[in-house]
């Protein structure tokens, strides 16, 4: 178990400036997540309180304060991912949806909705799709590390994920049309 910030620092400071780098349109922004992450890391007792799952605590960390980055500068237009076919990724959008820290009963129904729907169709997918799907888009692991630790090339992983995404597209576009084109 790790209890040295310093050494958490530097096993993890990389990935997490990649993850947010990909999230957040400047360097400089990116730099105040990542140091605003470790921040609160240095907050925690890790004798008093270990945190079993350490990777897992600071992408989840990470993920709030890019969303509290986006909406103290929601006033900037954020750049929206484009499939192939030049469409707004929808995909994205409904991720955002389900990533939003509004705890209102509306929202918490439409995040349910989205889960349910979300978890079905990626129920549907074969496991090395799914698992890829995931390990990037729900878990913020770039190619290059899952690449990394399981040997498979990557190209094989941007194929599996692009299978993945034009299933859950396809799957997910009538509630998508329910939900955000209203």
């Amino acid at each position: 178990m790790e209890n040295n910030v310093s050494d958490i620092f530097m096993k993890y400071q990389s990935q997490l400036k990649g993850f947010i780098n990909k999230r957040v349109p400047s360097k400089e922004d990116a730099e105040d997540i990542l140091q605003n992450v470790f921040y609160q890391l240095m907050k925690v007792d890790l004798k008093e309180n270990p945190i079993n799952q350490m990777s897992a605590w600071l992408y989840s960390v990470t993920r709030n304060q890019i969303i509290d980055f986006s909406r103290k500068h929601k006033e900037e237009e954020m750049p929206y991912l484009r499939d192939n076919n030049g469409d707004v990724s929808f995909i994205k959008e409904l991720t955002d949806m389900i990533l939003d820290e509004d705890s209102s009963p509306e929202m918490e129904y439409l995040k349910s909705l989205i889960w349910v729907e979300l978890d079905s169709a990626l129920g549907e997918l074969p496991v090395e799709q799914r698992e890829i799907f995931e390990l990037t888009e729900l878990q913020g692991f770039s190619f290059k590390e899952i690449s990394e630790s399981t040997g498979i090339t990557v190209n094989t992983l941007i194929s599996r994920k692009r299978y993945a995404v034009l299933h859950l597209r396809e799957r997910l576009y009538d509630l998508y049309n329910e939900l955000l084109k209203d």
